[in-house]
């Protein structure tokens, strides 16, 4: 079973400048989550510190 989390509006408007053909907000976090957990950090154009 995955994690439940709460996303603030700040954030789910952040995600929807990120979304990519119809992507779900579901689907960036779970990319996101993917990249990090196989790079250990976002290294994708805009998530980069």
């Amino acid at each position: 079973m995955c994690p439940t989390i709460k996303v603030s509006e700040e954030t789910l408007n952040e995600l929807d400048s990120h979304r990519e053909n119809g992507e779900t907000h579901n689907e960036v976090i779970r990319e996101l989550v993917r990249i990090y957990e196989q790079q250990g950090a976002f290294t994708r154009e805009g998530y980069s510190e």
